[in-house]
């Protein structure tokens, strides 16, 4: 009986310890004015959004800022960096208020690309953007470099930080499939692998212009296709109107109608 009491009182302390230990914020060192001056500057998101949900968008980065530590491995973080990690993570679920990621701690800022195996040195280092597995997991590494050039260059289609947050909220389901089913509603998850499969085929044909690293898989698709979606809407309107469709339906946000806003409770 001693043996059982002394087991249940271990548990409790041990959940008041981690429950406590979760409830504590990280420090933000970042100020507000900095946040809304590198997000006004550079996140053409953010510079869409009313007065209001300005607001609710640096507020949002902050509660990010202070759940997630950013940490740069052999490299020098600044507060552009942070910013930019932050508002990629919002971004995709601005329309959902009460999102919280729970399945990440920390994201891992390397210099440049990396391999498989998070090496910064030697050959096949063609990798820009991980969400971690196994002793990585709760963790993402993501390139300064790609992360900086995700949102300082407006020409592109691409914004690798958006790719690896897209892959958590695939993942938060139990499976990185493709089909993100916190976002998704089940009536439209078959018309969405319809058209993947079809765009997929355009892709290997040579007649889209999809990052053909989307052909990889489901799951490489929806995050390829979901950067085009918020770095160039009007372009993936025109081109790809019917993909552009659902992705409204799921992310419940138009990024091409400025006069819009979509945001939503869940």
């Amino acid at each position: 009986m001693q043996i059982v009491t002394f087991i249940c009182l271990l548990v409790l302390l041990a959940f008041f310890y981690f429950a406590l230990r979760k409830k504590k914020p990280l420090p933000v060192t970042t100020t507000d004015d900095t946040i809304r001056k590198v997000l006004e500057e550079h996140v053409r998101f953010y510079q869409q959004l009313n007065e209001a949900e300005q607001s609710d968008f640096v507020e949002r980065c902050i509660q990010f800022l202070e759940q997630v530590r950013i940490t740069a491995i052999k490299s020098e973080l600044e507060d552009k960096d942070r910013i930019f990690v932050a508002a990629a993570a919002i971004i995709p679920v601005f329309a959902f208020k009460n999102w919280r990621y729970t399945n990440i701690r920390e994201v891992l800022i390397y210099p440049g690309s990396f391999d498989h195996e998070f090496n910064q040195a030697g050959s096949g280092r063609d990798i820009l953007g991980m969400v971690g597995e196994g002793a990585m997991q709760n963790a993402m590494v993501l390139s300064q470099h790609e992360l900086r050039n995700g949102f300082m260059n407006p020409a592109d289609r691409s914004n690798t930080a958006i790719h690896e947050f897209v892959h958590l909220i695939d993942k938060s389901d139990g499976s990185t499939d493709g089909i993100p089913e916190a976002l998704l509603q089940h009536r439209y998850a078959i018309p969405w692998l319809r058209e993947v499969h079809k765009e997929i085929k355009r892709i290997d044909d040579g007649k889209s212009d999809i990052n053909p690293y989307g052909a990889t898989n489901e799951a490489e698709f929806f995050a390829v296709a979901s950067e085009y979606f918020f770095e160039r809407p009007e372009r993936m309107k025109e081109k790809h109107p019917v993909l552009f469709e659902m992705l409204e339906k799921a992310f419940h946000t138009n990024p091409h109608n400025e006069a819009e806003s979509s945001t939503l409770n869940a």
